[in-house]
């Protein structure tokens, strides 16, 4: 007999996904004694908790990020390996998303329930792929669960950096999003010269410590921007694309797949790390959950397009 599956297990608090059953949180929001962390990105590694399970990538992200602050205590866990908290069995696997990013994988009472942090299912040469494993309940992201929404293929999208002669301002999140489009420019773009803000610099030193190829590309410097008006890509983060709003002999392309950030920049760049709607739906037919529970956007759409055939619950 198949043993229920605990409604509970997890839970939505102000300090985050919270699970009872083991005392510890996943992702949390403000520190605590128990975290399992799924990947570095700020919304969801925050510094100050005590103990802190995830891979060795996002240990030293998080390291960089937070320096003396990152965690008390790090207890490093490598895809498929698996270990306990409290009595709940957790192991991780790949999400595809960035260098180190997991899937967190929980057993008790032998019902499995999986939560993803955030995923992405197309290729990239720059992380681990996405790999899938069953489970009773699929605990998924949802930022972009509408049917409407579909990214489309990233090799395609950079190649449009080739139809620019001027120098481009690119604007990426300095973690994942910028490694994957050095790696992509330069197999794609390769007449492009890549110059790289300073604090984007770590995360690619990063990268390459830990085997991955960035390819060419060299720390920015004024005077070659200056110099040199075409072929170059200066590589910089939100903070700093935003700030240099009236930056001259440059176009403007901000890389995400959100269409509201495309506004009011030269060229539309659609290259998203997150899952799109069919992602959503592959990854729901690989895993065979009974259940599915939603996060980090709108189930809505997700909930009516499995009525009657596949329980679909709201967490946020």
């Amino acid at each position: 007999m198949n043993n229920p599956i605990l409604q509970d297990f997890i839970t939505l608090t102000k300090t985050g996904l919270y699970c009872s059953y083991g005392n510890f949180y996943l992702d949390p929001q403000e520190p605590v004694l128990e975290a399992v962390i799924s990947h570095a990105h700020g919304d969801h590694a925050v510094s100050g908790n005590e103990n802190v399970y995830c891979t060795k990538a996002t240990q030293l992200f998080m390291q960089h990020r937070y320096k003396k602050f990152a965690a008390a205590n790090f207890e490093i866990k490598t895809y498929h390996e698996q270990f306990e908290i409290n009595g709940v069995k957790i192991s991780f696997y790949p999400t595809g998303h960035i260098l180190g990013s997991a899937m967190v994988l929980m057993e008790y009472q032998n019902v499995r329930y999986l939560y993803t942090g955030d995923y992405k299912i197309e290729p990239d040469v720059t992380c681990e792929p996405i790999e899938f494993v069953q489970a009773d309940v699929l605990i998924t992201e949802t930022t972009f669960a509408d049917p409407e929404v579909t990214h489309p293929n990233a090799e395609e999208e950079i190649k449009k950096l080739n139809t620019v002669t001027t120098n481009i301002m690119l604007g990426a999140y300095a973690l994942g999003k910028s490694q994957r489009l050095i790696s992509l420019i330069n197999k794609h773009c390769p007449d492009k010269k890549i110059l790289v803000h300073h604090n984007i610099m770590p995360f690619v030193n990063i990268y390459e410590q830990q085997g991955i190829a960035m390819g060419n590309y060299q720390v920015y410097d004024r005077k070659i921007m200056k110099q040199q008006l075409e072929g170059n890509i200066y590589l910089v983060p939100p903070m700093v694309f935003n700030s240099y709003i009236r930056a001259i002999n440059v176009v403007r392309v901000f890389a995400t797949g959100w269409k509201y950030l495309q506004q009011g920049n030269g060229l539309h760049l659609y290259i998203s790390d997150h899952v799109d709607w069919q992602g959503i739906i592959q990854t729901i037919t690989e895993v065979k959950p009974k259940e599915v529970w939603t996060l980090h956007g709108d189930g809505k759409q997700l909930k009516a397009h499995f009525k009657d055939q596949l329980i679909v619950k709201i967490l946020n």
